[in-house]
């Protein structure tokens, strides 16, 4: 069976949304003020790392997501600070996004055991 959703691909990635959704408005609110200042650091990181003539591409998959956000269709896109801070994710390496996304599964998992 296909899966659309680009979130499908990442079994930390679909945790850590399940963990967004479970979480209350304060919670989610500090969470993601939390992320966006990460998301902030590592473009900071990546910026002086890289040439600034090199081309970025963020692939079909997460600019399709980036237009469903801004049409507000998933739970996570009616929660003003947490899509904003989805969608300055989906702009980080897929490499980066699925690190900060393990990161809130490990962690979440860490609080419950």
């Amino acid at each position: 069976m296909y899966d659309r959703r680009w979130y499908d691909s990442n079994e930390n990635t679909q945790r850590a949304l399940e963990i967004l959704k479970d979480m209350d408005e304060n919670q989610r609110r500090a969470l993601s003020r939390d992320l966006t200042t990460v998301v902030k650091q590592i473009k900071d990181m990546h910026a002086e790392e890289e040439d600034e003539e090199q081309d970025v591409s963020l692939g079909i998959d997460r600019v399709l997501g980036l237009y469903k956000i801004s049409n507000s269709r998933r739970w996570y896109d009616k929660v003003s600070l947490l899509s904003f801070a989805m969608k300055t994710m989906a702009t980080l390496p897929k490499e980066d996004f699925y690190n900060i996304m393990e990161g809130i599964a490990v962690s979440a998992e860490s609080e419950v055991a």
